[in-house]
C-alpha cells in the first residue's frame, strides 16, 4: 500500500516539475549571502528564473511579478527584515506565495524575533526549517545552534500540524525524515542523503526547490513534497558516484537540472501519515 501511495505522488509531482519548467516562474529571493549564488542556480535547474532583490526601495516592485516570495533572514540585519516586511506585505496583497526559511531561529534574541515578526506579521505559505528552528518559533522544543538543530522535537508530526494550525500555513520541518502538514494532512518524505550534511546552504536550497513549486501549486502541502522529493531524489543520485562534498555539490545541480518525472515516479518515497 505504501508504495502504491508514493507511486501516486511520484506521478503528481512528475506533472508539477513539467508545469515549473513550462512556466519558469520568477522567484524573488530576500536571502542570505551565504547561499545567494547556490540558491540562484537551484532555481535555474529545477526550472524557474531567480532574483535576488534586496533594497527596500525596489522589493515592493519586484514581487510584483513573480511567482512566489522566499524570505531567508540567515545573514540578517534589521534593514533587510524591514524589506522582507515590505515586500510580504505586497505579495500578501497580490496572492503571492511567500515561504519563509527561519535560518538560525533560536540561536539568538534578534533571529528568533526577526523570525516571529515576519511569521505572526505576514500571511506566510510555507514554513521550512529544520527541527530545532521550528521548534524555536513554535515553542514546543528542540534547540539550535549557530544555523544547526542539535535537539530535534521530540513529535514532528504534531509539532508541524499544531504549528500550521496555529499559523494557518504548511509547515515542513526537515531531517532525516522530512514532515510536512497543513495542519490537517500530513506526508512524510524519506528521500535524501547523508551527504547534504557536508556543504553548507543545503537547507536554504531545499527551500527555494518548495517555492518553485509553491508558484505553480496552491496546494502547498503537495508542492512543499514535491519541492523535497525532487530535491532528495537528487542528492541520492548525487551521491552515488561522489567522491566527496565537491563532487557531490556539482553532482547535486547536475541531477537537478536533468531530473524527470520517470525518475521522481520510480524513486519517490513519500507518504501520507
Amino acid at each position: 500500500m505504501e508504495k502504491e501511495k508514493a507511486k501516486d505522488l511520484g506521478f503528481a509531482i512528475g506533472q508539477m516539475l513539467e508545469k515549473v519548467r513550462q512556466q519558469k516562474p520568477l522567484l524573488h529571493h530576500i536571502t542570505n549571502f551565504v547561499v545567494m549564488n547556490d540558491t540562484a542556480n537551484v532555481t535555474l535547474h529545477i526550472g524557474a528564473l531567480p532574483v535576488m532583490a534586496h533594497a527596500r526601495e525596489e522589493v515592493a516592485e519586484m514581487v510584483a511579478a513573480a511567482g512566489a516570495l522566499v524570505l531567508n533572514p540567515g545573514t540578517l540585519t534589521p534593514a533587510w527584515v524591514e524589506s522582507m516586511i515590505v515586500a510580504g506585505r505586497r505579495a500578501n496583497e497580490l496572492g503571492i506565495p511567500i515561504v519563509l526559511d527561519p535560518v538560525g531561529a533560536g540561536a539568538t534574541t534578534l533571529r528568533t524575533q526577526s523570525n516571529l515578526r515576519l511569521l505572526e506579521g505576514l500571511k506566510i505559505a510555507v514554513l521550512r526549517g529544520n527541527s530545532g528552528e521550528i521548534g524555536a518559533v513554535s515553542g514546543l522544543g528542540g534547540e539550535v545552534k549557530g544555523v544547526e538543530s542539535i535537539k530535534d522535537v521530540e513529535d514532528p508530526e504534531e509539532v508541524a500540524r499544531t504549528v500550521a494550525r496555529k499559523y494557518g500555513l504548511t509547515v515542513a520541518i526537515t531531517g532525516k525524515r522530512d514532515v510536512i502538514s497543513d495542519g490537517q494532512r500530513v506526508i512524510g518524505v524519506d528521500n535524501g542523503h547523508a551527504m547534504l550534511k557536508t556543504i553548507t546552504g543545503t537547507g536554504c536550497m531545499a527551500t527555494t526547490m518548495i517555492a518553485a513549486f509553491a508558484a505553480v501549486e496552491r496546494d502547498y502541502l503537495l508542492a512543499a513534497t514535491a519541492g523535497l522529493v525532487c530535491y532528495g531524489l537528487a542528492a541520492e543520485m548525487a551521491a552515488s558516484g561522489a567522491k566527496g562534498p565537491a563532487s557531490f555539490k556539482a553532482a547535486l545541480f547536475d541531477n537537478i537540472y536533468n531530473l524527470t518525472p520517470a525518475q521522481i515516479a520510480e524513486g519517490a518515497r513519500a507518504y501520507y501519515l
